[in-house]
């Protein structure tokens, strides 16, 4: 019988419905915490989600959803947080006491904590009293979408302590999920980040049209990009074209399902951020995770053309056009 047999995950969108799915479908008990009553009480009802992903038919046997956040401590020694960052400090705020001895943090947010710089394991580990060292990171390559339809998909765990991590591993068995087990966890939890400014980049030239060359030129550089970026702010031992780092980017800037790839399209095609953000009515994290890259990277003098792109036309409304040209002197 696996050791992990309860694990009570944070989050309403459709990543963390995802989870929930893999998990509860393992045979492990999930408490889901959602952000309301109203929440809790549609998935009791009609047994389903309210918002994302709201097709699948959940196992209330196995998934328990709440409202309360003692409620979902209490519940397991394994709390999985799968908010998006740009929600995460809120979020924390009704949280008023670090976690209790014995608790396993687990992070699966694919952001830059705004106003802080810093990625989501180290911001909930300094929050909730723990240490950043003890997160088990869940990485991909994998989308939501195709998880509820059964799709074949890979993920990773990932963490310095090879026992949990194994723990948390064994505790997901599924026929169409393969998963791999990794000890890098910043190094995924960074290259998850860069991936889905590369997804907005790779959005932005569909939108504008410049084809699938430019495209390919585009995305191999990005793969350049991010081995720069993850290497020199976490060094490490580490194989880059492993499925949870340059597989994570591929799928994310090439695939349909991408909500960063579908705002980077609006943009390219004239919305502005704001337009943007409202048409789709999602979040997509590439959008805060530029800026926060932007400044870690210029923090440590890196010199990262495609980031620097992607930062200027989201934050200083600079013409994609006028980057996309001022870019090509940097691709090779």
């Amino acid at each position: 019988m696996p050791a992990l047999q309860k694990i009570s995950i944070v989050g309403s969108g459709s990543w963390a419905t995802a989870l929930v799915k893999i998990f509860s479908e393992s045979g492990v008990q999930v408490t889901w915490l959602l952000r309301s009553s109203a929440h809790v009480d549609h998935i009791l009802m009609h047994r389903s989600p309210q918002h994302y992903l709201n097709y699948l038919s959940l196992n209330l046997d196995t998934i328990h959803p709440v409202a309360d956040i003692a409620t979902a401590v209490n519940a397991a020694d394994h709390i999985l947080f799968a908010v998006p960052s740009a929600y995460l400090e809120s979020t924390l705020s009704d949280w008023e006491e670090v976690l209790p001895p014995g608790k396993r943090l687990l992070v699966s947010i694919k952001g830059v904590v705004p106003g802080t710089g810093e990625i989501p394991s180290v911001f909930l580990a300094r929050k909730l009293g723990t240490n950043a060292r003890d997160c088990i990171v869940l990485g991909g390559p994998c989308h939501a979408e195709e998880i509820a339809m059964g799709r074949k998909t890979y993920l990773t765990v990932s963490g310095f302590d090879t026992t949990a991590v194994q723990e948390v591993a064994e505790a997901i068995s599924s026929p169409y999920l393969k998963v791999i087990q990794n000890q890098d966890p910043m190094g995924v939890e960074l290259a998850a980040i860069m991936k889905n400014v590369v997804g907005i980049a790779a959005g932005i030239v569909r939108g504008m049209n410049f084809g699938d060359n430019f495209l390919a030129v585009v995305i191999s550089n990005a793969l350049r990009e991010t081995r720069t970026l993850v290497d020199t702010l976490h060094p490490a031992p580490r194989d880059l074209n492993d499925s949870a780092y340059f597989g994570d980017l591929l799928v994310t800037a090439y695939s349909g399902f991408s909500r960063n790839g579908a705002f980077g399209q609006l943009i390219g095609r004239g919305y502005s951020v704001n337009m943007a953000q409202t048409h789709m009515q999602m979040v997509a994290e590439g959008y805060p995770a530029a800026r926060g890259l932007y400044m870690l990277a210029n923090a440590a003098k890196l010199q990262l053309p495609l980031l620097s792109a992607v930062y200027r036309i989201l934050y200083k409304q600079s013409s994609p056009f006028n980057e996309m040209r001022l870019l090509e002197h940097y691709l090779r």
